[in-house]
């Protein structure tokens, strides 16, 4: 299965703040556990939601807001793509996530849907499905 692993933006990361040198090795040690565990897919930091922008959709029509966003809870700072067996083995390693300024911040896990999830999907959807995760696989090893 695999989770990812959504860290809540803060008032500092939406502000652009850096990480400490202290907040980079702790981090970089754990993204190393994640790697040598064999349970790192992804993971990467965000820029500030000033630097992106929103689109949003009613039926055919398209509109564009910039950020900054001013919601700070609900935006997500960074994320980590971890295939696990379980979302009690996600939870074990979030826990273990290190939180060197010791501020009160949240991470979220949610569970990655898998092809086995649309068994009731047309063969055709399923086989389109699987071509484009087999190019994409083929474009990243290229």
């Amino acid at each position: 299965m695999r989770f990812m692993v959504i860290v809540k933006a803060t008032k500092d990361s939406e502000a652009g703040a850096m990480p400490s040198d202290e907040e980079l090795r702790a981090m970089g040690e754990f993204n190393e556990e994640l790697v040598n565990a064999g349970v790192l897919l992804a993971g990467e930091g965000l820029h500030p939601s000033s630097k992106g922008a929103r689109v949003f959709f009613d039926g055919d029509q398209r509109s564009v807001v910039d950020g900054p966003f001013t919601e700070t809870k609900e935006l997500i700072a960074g994320f980590w793509l971890l295939e696990l067996k379980s979302l009690e083995e996600a939870v074990e390693w979030v826990k273990r996530v290190p939180n060197p300024t010791g501020e009160q911040s949240q991470i979220e896990i949610r569970q990655v849907f898998s092809p086995e999830d649309f068994a009731d999907a047309s063969p055709e959807v399923l086989a389109h499905e699987e071509e484009l995760r087999a190019r994409t696989a083929a474009q990243r090893e290229a």
